[in-house]
């Protein structure tokens, strides 16, 4: 019943003969889905027991059923969870602009001088919350409608189902969350500087925008606090 482990395409797999399981276990922040690490956190949130924090986190990173890890062995298991931790405290630097996800490309908001008043303040009311986090992407990433070398245009923004944006990237989204945290102050400025006369009165008159910051103040607290939790790097 002693498990066979070996490496094949970067990936560590631990093959156990008697159940004829495989367990491929993510190397890097690309191979987890946003859905995944949601998941996580809002278990992480309810459960303090390390047991079975480390079991849930293999349940989920890893989509082993549940009532199969405890058939594993303690120092395989610990082992496991040691190698999922260490991906979370992988540096996260240059914003990734593009991800592909069921065949379709998406991109980045080109210009953040061309985002809307509405995109901002859904963009800052969602990416509060880890849970909304989907719609924040949803925001930020939208499917590619033309491309021409370096530049390319991306689809008009709409409210709409972000369900799907749950399957991107885990990289892809921390890479969003560090540039809005890097911008600070120039995003603040940028978008102050193309509201028109009407949506600055809209904006002075919002009680859930900062005076004089378009919330700016409080994003960042909520991006500081996000990175934390994450232990993502602020540099």
């Amino acid at each position: 019943t002693t498990p066979l482990f070996f490496v094949k395409n970067h990936l560590i797999i631990s093959i156990y003969i008697y159940m004829r399981i495989k367990i491929t276990i993510p190397e890097k922040l690309n191979d987890i889905t946003l859905e995944q690490y949601q998941e996580f956190l809002k278990l992480q949130e309810n459960e303090k027991d390390e047991y079975i924090l480390g079991s849930k986190m293999i349940e989920i990173f890893c989509k082993v059923p549940y009532k199969n890890i405890f058939e594993y062995r303690v120092s395989h298991i610990n082992s496991i969870t040691k190698q999922l931790t260490k991906i979370f405290d992988q540096e996260t630097k240059l914003l990734i602009r593009h991800f592909e996800l069921d065949k379709i490309k998406y991109g980045f908001i080109p210009s953040l001088d061309d985002m809307s008043f509405g995109e901002y303040v859904d963009l800052d009311t969602y990416i509060k919350q880890w849970e909304n986090m989907h719609k924040a992407m949803g925001v930020l990433y939208r499917p590619v409608t033309q491309k021409y070398n370096d530049r390319y245009l991306i689809e008009k923004y709409k409210a709409q189902d972000f369900e799907k944006m749950k399957q991107m990237p885990l990289d892809v989204v921390f890479s969003s969350i560090v540039f809005f945290y890097n911008l600070g102050n120039d995003l603040s400025k940028n978008i102050l500087g193309y509201l028109n006369p009407q949506e600055m009165e809209i904006l002075q008159q919002s009680q859930t925008l900062e005076k004089g910051g378009v919330g700016i103040n409080q994003f960042m607290h909520s991006l500081r606090e996000i990175l934390q939790s994450t232990k993502i790097s602020l540099n």
